[in-house]
């Protein structure tokens, strides 16, 4: 059950509570003849060849943690955890965004027989590695319909997803899920209500922008024996743009609060801060952010990332949004990895006539042990496995070095491209 008791994180003024207008034709292509939006204006510079790492053994870390996996934390969990002395230590997992386009729904109604929709058998290849983890984490990037109506159709890059996708991310092994992302408002506020309420009724914790300013500052809460892992959610715009904005839904003024744009790394932290106040050993940080399609971070991801993990509140960053794999950077001994890439999606360059590039077929599963000590500094190890959408029947396929063998090649590369002494992560062969 969610942990819903506590105050909002903070108490904030809003500024430039603006409404904007819904861009229908905005990013997250992935029908065929749809539009692609160029990246906004960044310092950064593309790089052309990204590349991709990982391996299919699920063997990684030994978690040290006791209880039920993912088990979700109340109040009397949070005092456990406030009790507790010694180290504390945490395996959470997380893979890329799970972005439904039509082709995709198509498919999961197909695997249904034209009776509803099923999308498990896409997760058949990776449902043991992402149940491995004390906890594990997805991204929702699109809406979800409690009653399958309006749902997402072909060329119209406005998102409503089915309702049984939730079942197949509890199957998969998912314990939660963020829902920070320019799509939140694709089916304005009742949509994100229903959002939230679908996750949340199926048994999944939810970060990311609420629809009820009475739960505004509500945060993830995971409980594995007596670690308490926070997870906090923010996007670059609430609105279907590919532009960073400070806009507000003026009858959602709380949403503001989960714009990284409006709050700064500061407000982040701040939030975190009342994480750990509020009981959590670990906090990680969803972040919506990055130029799509670039497999470089921007300065901006950068210096953000930097002043997120040089603080002692913020433990572990996970980047969204930009739909390919960006690389790894390690700070202050914790990570962050700028770009999960695509874990279930129809992009492609052969669904787009070519105008994505390979990479948006590409994605990962990124496993963190994190070790906090008597003295509450904290530590991390990662590794990660390189995936691949099989496009035609959208099954999440591993690549390793004997399978998909371009993909794994590419990510691999693209994870260490910051440098030698970046980030050590390892992929799980």
């Amino acid at each position: 059950m969610s942990s819903r008791a506590h105050p909002p994180l903070r108490s904030r003024l809003l500024v430039a509570v603006v409404a904007a207008p819904l861009v229908l034709l905005a990013a997250c292509g992935g029908d065929d003849d749809s539009g692609i939006t160029p990246p906004p204006a960044t310092t950064a510079t593309p790089d052309g060849a990204a590349q991709t790492t990982s391996n299919p053994a699920k063997d990684g870390f030994d978690s040290a943690v006791g209880g039920d996996r993912g088990q979700q934390s109340g109040d009397a969990a949070q005092e456990t955890t406030q009790e507790a002395t010694g180290p504390k230590e945490v395996t959470i997992g997380a893979a890329g965004d799970l972005l439904l386009h039509a082709p995709v729904i198509r498919n999961a109604q197909a695997n249904a027989g034209g009776e509803g929709y099923d999308f498990t058998p896409m997760f058949d290849d990776v449902r043991e590695l992402l149940s491995d983890n004390d906890v594990t984490i997805c991204h929702m990037e699109t809406p979800i319909s409690a009653d399958n109506t309006n749902l997402t159709v072909p060329r119209v890059l406005v998102f409503n997803s089915p309702h049984e996708i939730v079942d197949a991310v509890v199957d998969a092994g998912y314990d939660g899920c963020d829902f920070a992302s320019n799509h939140t408002w694709d089916q304005g506020l009742s949509g994100l209500a229903e959002t939230q309420q679908v996750l949340e009724d199926a048994g999944l914790e939810y970060a990311g922008p609420v629809a009820d300013e009475a739960d505004a500052g509500h945060h993830a809460s995971y409980q594995v024996g007596d670690v308490s892992v926070a997870q906090l959610g923010y996007t670059y715009t609430i609105y279907n743009s590919g532009q960073p904005t400070t806009d507000i839904p003026p009858d959602a003024p709380w949403l503001g609060d989960y714009l990284w744009p409006v709050i700064g790394a500061e407000g982040i932290i701040e939030d975190a801060e009342a994480a750990k106040e509020d009981g959590a050993d670990f906090v990680v940080v969803s972040m919506h952010w990055g130029n799509e399609y670039w497999t470089d971070p921007t300065d901006q991801q950068r210096e953000i990332a930097e002043e997120l993990l040089e603080s002692d509140a913020v433990d572990l960053i996970l980047g969204t949004h930009v739909h390919v794999i960006q690389p790894c950077e390690k700070i202050n001994d914790k990570y962050v990895i700028y770009g999960l890439g695509n874990f279930l999606s129809n992009q492609s360059p052969d669904t787009t006539r070519g105008n994505l590039r390979k990479e948006t077929q590409e994605g990962m599963i990124a496993r963190f042990h994190l070790v906090k000590d008597e003295d509450g500094v904290v530590t991390s190890q990662m590794e990660f496995q390189p995936t691949r959408v099989q496009i035609d029947n959208h099954v999440i396929r591993l690549a390793t070095p004997d399978e998909h063998t371009e993909t794994y090649d590419r990510v691999v590369e693209t994870m260490d491209r910051l440098g030698d002494n970046a980030c050590d992560a390892q992929p799980m062969s």
